[in-house]
């Protein structure tokens, strides 16, 4: 049990960057990934961005969507340029960085960090739409790249404005903390709450880094989900052939494909 190591050996093994960490239940790690296999809702994916980093796939039903929110601009805006392409402004926001990598009228930056709460370099989803869109009941899309942070965004975001959002693109960061039971429940609770309202349409693994594997389980460090409001769906179906003929690997890198537990029965 780990509360029986001694404080001593504990500070030891912190020193040499060592964690040790209560492991999360086979099965409730299977039960997840069961619960995030992507499914086939009868709408075709198009790939939206750049042929590499900042490209999405996601599934082919923009039409009557006015408005993405992109938190996390870093130094590529292809994503948002070809939403701009067909008639969709996009909202931008990274403090990191003092103007998108692509400068057009249908873009409204913000140097702000997206975050929990509301000060200094950071604000909420929610103080961001209201700061544009206060009345605006109409659907939205959300691509989110914020390194780690999604997890808290996710969680502070209040349900009545997550359901406004048709597609929401995520990538994810740090998932082979699911072995870990404590990250497990914050991980598992964000997923958990957006299986609420949507189905997964899409992974594709990050090639920045190579899976880790346990007990016949294997999680990459860090994926692109694509997500679509149930709403719009009438039917689904297991999404069994992956890699999709539109996914590109990341510059640089080997290429990771996504482990066959992601979307096959087990």
């Amino acid at each position: 049990m780990m509360e029986a190591i001694r404080p001593a050996v504990k500070s030891a093994l912190l020193s040499c960057d060592i964690h040790l960490a209560k492991k999360t239940r086979d099965s409730d790690l299977r039960a997840l990934i069961q619960d995030l296999r992507p499914v086939d809702c009868g709408i075709p994916l198009i790939r939206v961005g750049a042929s590499g980093d900042g490209g999405y796939l996601i599934p082919d039903d923009l039409d009557g969507i006015e408005y993405c929110f992109s938190p996390g601009v870093s130094s590529v805006s292809a994503f948002e340029d070809q939403l701009a392409d067909r008639g969709i402004k996009s909202f931008l926001a990274d403090y990191s960085v003092d103007a998108p990598a692509i400068l057009r009228p249908e873009f409204t930056f913000d140097k702000k960090f997206l975050g929990a709460w509301d000060g200094g370099n950071f604000f909420t989803l929610q103080t961001w739409k209201d700061k544009y869109l206060k009345d605006y009941e109409g659907d939205l899309l959300l691509q989110m790249d914020i390194e780690g942070a999604e997890y808290e965004v996710l969680l502070n975001v209040p349900d009545r404005l997550l359901d406004q959002f048709r597609i929401v693109v995520i990538e994810f960061h740090a998932l082979d903390r699911l072995f870990d039971a404590f990250a497990f429940s914050l991980l598992s609770t964000c997923f958990r709450k957006l299986l609420q309202s949507f189905h997964v349409v899409h992974i594709h693994p990050n090639n920045s880094a190579t899976t880790i594997r346990h007990e016949g389980i294997e999680i990459p460090p860090t994926m692109e989900f694509s997500f679509l409001h149930k709403k719009r769906v009438s039917r689904t179906t297991p999404q069994t052939r992956f890699p999709h003929p539109l996914d590109v690997d990341n510059a640089g890198g080997k290429h990771v494909a996504l482990p066959r537990c992601w979307y096959t029965p087990g």
